[in-house]
């Protein structure tokens, strides 16, 4: 045997207990969070993302976007509609407590999306 497998080397972190104290004084939620968040951190909750959650919902429910569970295009026009409806109502609820940014994604994504409905319906 050699004389390096005789005496295997220690080495000692120093700096465990300063990380082991940084963990302890993290908030709960941010932990869990993290740990299950594979991507890193999530975009911060906002009207904007939620709009473009439902427009997003509602172009794969009309076949213009691939499902990206399947990458298959398939169309759902009682989803769309859905959506769509679901995206209105939002609208005039939130009337009068938009910016002008907010109030603008709006009016852009539904009449897109109105404008898709009908392209998909007339296809049928």
């Amino acid at each position: 045997m050699s004389e390096e497998s005789k005496d295997p080397k220690l080495v000692v972190d120093d700096d465990w207990k300063s990380q082991v104290e940084q963990e302890k004084n993290q908030p709960a939620d941010d932990a869990v969070s993290e740990a299950n968040d594979p991507t890193g951190a999530l975009p911060p909750a906002s009207l904007a993302m939620l709009i473009s959650t439902f427009y997003s919902q509602a172009m794969i429910a009309l076949g213009v976007m691939a499902n990206p569970a399947t990458d298959e295009k398939s169309t759902d026009l009682v989803m769309a509609k859905h959506f769509i409806d679901t995206l209105e109502m939002l609208q005039e609820k939130t009337k009068g407590n938009t910016d002008t940014e907010e109030d603008k994604m709006f009016d852009e994504v539904l009449h897109l999306l109105r404008m898709a409905y009908v392209g998909s319906k007339n296809a049928q």
